[in-house]
C-alpha cells in the first residue's frame, strides 16, 4: 500500500487532481483495479489529504442480476456511501444491438450513466480506477485501430455534465494493484466479451514484448508520460 500511496500522491500532486473540497465519485465496478482506488483513496484521505469526500457509485450492466451484497458490506467497513445505479447496458449491447465489438458501446454508455448519477449527488469528480498498464496498452490500441498516438489523460473536464474524471493510479502498476487486492470481495464480471477482446490482445503483447525486450513496458510508459520524449515528422 505504501507503494501505491506514493505513486498515488505524485499523480495527484503532478496533475492536481484533487483540491480542497472536492467531492469524489469513484466509479466502483467490483473489479481489482476500482476496489484498489478506493481503498488507496481512503488512505489517502486519512493520512495525505483529508479535505476532500469520498462516495461510490456502481453501475448494474444487468439490470439488477448482480449480487451487490459483498460490495456494499466492503463499503461500509471503509464509511463510504455506495449508490448502485440500475441499468440494462447488457441488454443493448448483446440482445438489442448485438455488437461484434462491444466493448466501445458498453464503455460509452456505462461512463454516461456514472457521470450523469455523480452530477446528480453533487459530485465534482469522478475517479476511475485506470492504472499505468491501461494507459499501455490504450496506446496500443489507439496506434493498431485508429491510426493515431493517443492515450488517456490523467485529468479530463467533460463539459457536458461538467463533471471532471481523475485517474489517481495512473503511475502505478497493475500487478501491484493485484497483490493488494488478494483478499478483496472482487466481483465475478458477467461479460460475455471478458478476456476475448483487443484489449486482452494488447495485454499478452506486452507481456510478449517485455519477455523479448525487458524493461519494455517501462520505456513505452517514458516515452507517453514525457513529452519531450519524442521525435515525430
Amino acid at each position: 500500500m505504501r507503494k501505491i500511496l506514493s505513486l498515488m500522491r505524485k499523480a495527484v500532486e503532478e496533475h492536481t487532481l484533487l483540491e480542497e473540497d472536492d467531492k469524489v465519485a469513484v466509479g466502483l465496478s467490483g473489479g481489482k483495479d476500482s476496489l484498489s482506488l478506493l481503498v488507496a483513496l481512503k488512505e489517502y484521505q486519512k493520512y495525505i489529504f483529508p479535505k476532500f469526500e469520498i462516495i461510490a457509485i456502481s453501475v448494474d450492466l444487468t439490470n439488477g442480476q448482480n449480487d451487490f451484497s459483498a460490495l456494499k458490506d466492503f463499503c461500509d467497513k471503509l464509511e463510504v456511501p455506495l449508490v448502485i445505479v440500475p441499468s440494462n447496458v447488457f441488454e443493448i449491447v448483446f440482445e438489442i444491438r448485438k455488437e461484434k465489438n462491444p466493448c466501445s458501446l458498453c464503455a460509452n454508455l456505462r461512463r454516461g450513466l456514472l457521470n450523469s448519477k455523480a452530477k446528480e449527488l453533487g459530485c465534482n469528480k469522478v475517479a476511475l480506477g485506470h492504472h499505468r498498464d491501461d494507459l499501455i496498452e490504450t496506446f496500443l490500441l489507439s496506434l493498431f485501430f485508429e491510426g493515431r498516438l493517443s492515450t488517456f489523460k490523467a485529468k479530463t473536464y467533460l463539459s457536458k455534465t461538467d463533471i471532471t474524471v481523475i485517474r489517481p493510479l495512473l503511475y502505478v502498476e497493475e500487478k501491484d494493484l493485484t497483490s493488494l487486492s488478494k483478499n478483496f470481495p472482487v466481483l465475478h464480471n458477467p461479460c460475455p466479451a471478458d478476456k476475448h477482446t483487443e484489449r486482452e490482445k494488447a495485454k499478452k503483447l506486452l507481456t510478449m514484448l517485455e519477455k523479448n525486450y525487458p524493461s519494455s513496458k517501462e520505456k513505452l510508459f517514458s516515452a507517453i508520460i514525457h513529452k519531450d520524449r519524442y521525435n515525430l515528422f
